[in-house]
Parts: C-alpha cells; structure tokens; sequence
C-alpha cells in the first residue's frame, strides 16, 4: 500500500473529514441568494465532474495516485480539460458546500485541499511519466487543475 501512495489517501481522507466537522457559518440575509446558490450549482458540477471522471477512466481508476499496472493513459473526455478532474471536482464539492453553507472555516480548508491536491497531484504526475512515456506529451496539452488556466 505504501508504494501506492497510501498516505496521501489517508491525508485527503483527513482533510474531507475536517471539511465536514468545520462549523458552519451564520451569514448576512443578502448572503442566502446568489451565495449559495453558486454554491449548490458548483457542487452539483463538482458530483457530475467526479463521475464522468471515474468513468472515463475505467480500469484505470484507483483511489491511489500511483497508476495501476494494468491501466492506460486516458486523454479523453474531461482529461482533455484537465489533467486531475477528479481533483478539481473534489475541490469544486467542497468550495460549493462551503459556500451553500455560509462556513469560513470550510473555505479554509478548502483552500488547504487546493493546496494538497496541487502537492499530490504533482507525486502522481512523476509516476505517470515513468508508467506512460505519452504523458510529457499530455502535460504540454492540457492543464493540471483548472481548465485553460492552470
């Protein structure tokens, strides 16, 4: 498990966990509108982002950020947006439930999320070169979390 990449599964599991015990907020009236709202619409896009990612990925998909042996570079479909959607879609979850729910708190720690998956997305992306020569290639193509912009 170790050479999987277990502990960052064990440190983002942490980090989800502190998401959801952060207090919520008690915001403005003005806030309950548009606020949340864009927080529900980015959560909603988060969840649909996760799943078209899991399955565009098929046999290639593990919770570990070291690819699996019997896997393949996947370049199409939301991988042509972006080299970690799955990421990005867990960063999207977690700023729409932090928004929806008016918690600073939880916006922090979504900003420490950004911060991590960013770290481990960068692990993961030396492992990829070693396992798929193709992927120098992919990383010149598409960004690394953020469509178009990073």
């Amino acid at each position: 498990m170790r050479e999987r990449g277990a502990s960052w599964v064990v440190v983002q599991a942490a980090l989800l966990i502190l998401l959801v015990l952060a207090p919520g907020g008690s915001a403005p009236a003005a806030y309950d509108g548009g606020v949340r709202l864009a927080g529900w619409i980015a959560g909603i896009i988060g969840m649909l982002l996760f799943l078209s990612s899991v399955l565009n990925l098929g046999r290639s998909f593990t919770p570990f950020p070291r690819p699996v042996d019997d896997g393949e570079l996947v370049t199409h479909g939301v991988y042509r947006l972006v080299r970690h959607p799955m990421y990005l879609a867990a960063i999207l979850v977690c700023l729409g439930f932090s928004l929806a729910t008016a918690s600073g708190a939880r916006l922090l720690v979504t900003l420490v999320l950004f911060i991590f998956f960013d770290l481990k997305s960068r692990r993961e992306e030396r492992w990829l070169v070693e396992r798929y020569p193709a992927y120098r290639q992919y990383q010149q193509q598409s960004k690394r979390l953020i469509p178009w912009v990073y």
